[in-house]
């Protein structure tokens, strides 16, 4: 079974994960998972944090010679800042406490952690929730990503709005053009001139002390029919992909292929119908399904999007309560991003790539990278007898 966890605060001395599951055998590129960490990291609009840190992996179990061993891989990212912070952070009592925060920023968890764990700090709330964090979740995605390469299986993404702006791909999309343009871009968005109308938009709400939020949208291409299952709602792969989405700090909403205009169309202009010749195999014309029907892929490109709302820590602060003397205040201000919508595409692409290593290994299986690799191709011959011909 493949499972993780991660531990961590955003000002402790490491952010941490352990994966178990993953099998004997397959190859972690750490220089891979330090990419996908420095990827993170960037975007135009982030703030002052990401100059403090330099994200790379160390491994403390689960890997020898560049293969996992088939036990369970840790890994830490050490925090930079922790430096400075070790008076405030501090594991052992001190003589002398700092001062709680008590002014609860509106959007963030403070308000409701605070309540729910009966804290008067909300340091103790923000720490945890802070999206620094994701850290872990990208280095989890990143060892996933070496287990979908040996399958094929790619995973991209690209910010489709920021503040307000679209930036669309076309009927008939090439994702791998799309990404090396937006692998390129500051903003991570595949179309020049919505970049630079985006930059002048995230420039304009700094210096009103305000921020911005948008849509990212993460593709998979290679995989292979029947990945996820119709049988259970838990193990329909959109609803894996929905969850492990809504899962990241500030994502409000998530919709696979056409989403939500589907209510707005008949079914004749939704249902992506179904070809087949001796050449090809099967194919489709559209892909309003996003790669997936019935809860399973069906060998069509996954393409998921979610939507972020604008950070909650704004330079110019909300109205807020002191939690602890009910007074009208204004909300706590912390070292914050205008903008963080290119930086959470790339924990999408993680997220996706957990929630996809974890279906191979289910439909799959295998103690060892070579099993699973020969379920693997045997199945692909099983489907193309069938009629399927694999892409790639």
């Amino acid at each position: 079974m493949f499972r993780f966890q991660t531990g961590g605060e955003s000002h402790g001395p490491a952010l941490t994960a352990i994966i178990e599951g993953l099998p004997a055998g397959l190859v972690v590129d750490l220089a891979e998972v330090n990419l996908q960490l420095k990827r993170r990291q960037g975007g135009y609009g982030r703030g002052a944090r990401q100059q403090i840190e330099s994200d790379t992996v160390e491994v403390l179990s689960g890997i020898r010679f560049g293969r996992a061993m088939g036990g369970p891989i840790s890994l830490v990212v050490r925090n930079r800042d922790f430096e400075n912070w070790r008076d405030r952070m501090s594991v052992e009592p001190v003589a002398s406490e700092t001062a709680p925060i008590v002014e609860a920023r509106p959007g963030h968890a403070d308000f409701a952690g605070m309540l729910k764990y009966g804290t008067d700090d909300l340091r103790n709330i923000l720490e945890r929730s802070s999206a620094r964090n994701t850290t872990s979740i990208v280095a989890v995605g990143a060892v996933c990503r070496c287990l979908l390469s040996a399958c094929g299986i790619r995973v991209m993404s690209h910010v489709a709005v920021l503040g307000g702006i679209e930036v669309a791909l076309g009927p008939a999309p090439d994702y791998r053009a799309a990404e090396q343009r937006a692998e390129q871009s500051p903003v991570r968005v595949a179309e020049s001139e919505a970049e630079a109308r985006i930059i002048a938009l995230i420039d304009d709400a700094g210096a009103r002390g305000d921020t911005l939020g948008g849509v990212f949208e993460v593709v998979a291409t290679g995989c292979p029919p029947g990945l996820g299952s119709h049988v259970h709602w838990d193990r329909r792969l959109d609803s894996r992909l929905a969850a492990a989405l809504m899962g990241i700090q500030a994502i409000k909403g998530v919709e696979l292929g056409m989403g939500f205009g589907v209510a707005f169309r008949p079914g004749s202009q939704v249902h992506d119908e179904v070809f087949h010749n001796e050449a090809s195999g099967f194919s489709r014309t559209t892909n309003n399904a996003g790669g997936v029907e019935g809860g399973m892929t069906n060998g069509e490109p996954l393409v998921v999007r979610a939507a972020m709302k604008p950070l909650s820590t704004l330079k110019a602060p909300l109205r807020s309560v002191n939690m602890q003397t009910r007074e009208a205040v204004t909300a706590h201000f912390e070292r914050s991003d205008v903008c963080a919508v290119p930086a959470a595409g790339v924990i999408g692409e993680a997220m996706v790539g957990i929630v996809l290593a974890e279906a191979v290994i289910e439909k799959f299986g295998g103690d060892s990278i070579d099993e699973l690799l020969r379920n693997y191709r045997a199945y692909l011959a099983a489907i193309s007898e069938r009629g399927y011909q694999s892409a790639g």
